[in-house]
């Protein structure tokens, strides 16, 4: 960047910076990375492999005799202050970071998806990445998310437990539903635009 980039807010999880774009002008910015790891200050090639911040996981559960079913987790949000479904996710951790982008994805997704349901995934479950790199709302913050998907076969709904959630996470139970069930929920609202998508994939077998 040929701007001055000025700090606001620094902390564990979340910065704000002033990006001062010309002489007296601002734009603020929020975003999860430190000031030289913004994405505006990728180069090109950074920009065209960028590694997103979290992952969000399209998880569709495959049993006999019933019909495909979506998992969604009844999650508390602490900036909503409300429970709402949402898809497995969350950030992209150090420890995920290994090989390829698409490697790390598939790698998060493959850990979170143990912590906030329990399972495992095993060879003959399908991963695989819907989209690398979304961002939901560019016009405040650079933070973005990785689209997966995962088609579980040989579990059971009775597996699903959310014991090995993070002491800030407050889950309240699933929702299983069925794709018209994901259609209906479509239309409701209030819910995040990953879970949006999520449900598209579901419903249109992306």
């Amino acid at each position: 960047m040929d701007h001055p980039v000025v700090p606001l807010l620094e902390n564990r999880f979340l910065k704000v910076f002033d990006l001062q774009y010309a002489p007296g002008r601002h734009y603020y910015v929020a975003t999860r990375r430190a000031a030289a790891n913004m994405v505006a200050a990728q180069d090109e090639a950074s920009w065209a492999d960028l590694l997103p911040d979290a992952v969000s996981v399209c998880l569709i559960l495959h049993e006999q005799n019933r019909p495909d079913r979506m998992v969604l987790n009844r999650e508390y949000r602490y900036p909503l202050g409300h429970t709402v479904i949402s898809v497995p996710a969350g950030l992209i951790d150090a420890g995920d970071r290994c090989g390829s982008r698409e490697q790390a994805l598939l790698t998060a997704a493959s850990r979170e998806i143990y912590e906030e349901t329990g399972l495992t995934l095993t060879e003959s479950d399908r991963i695989r990445v819907l989209n690398p790199c979304l961002f939901s709302s560019p016009g405040m913050t650079d933070e973005s998310n990785a689209m997966v998907r995962v088609d579980l076969f040989g579990h059971a709904e009775e597996e699903l437990t959310q014991a090995h959630a993070e002491s800030t996470e407050r889950f309240e139970g699933f929702s299983l539903v069925t794709r018209e069930e994901a259609r209906d929920l479509l239309f409701r609202g209030n819910i995040s635009v990953y879970t949006w998508i999520g449900l598209s994939a579901f419903i249109h077998d992306l």
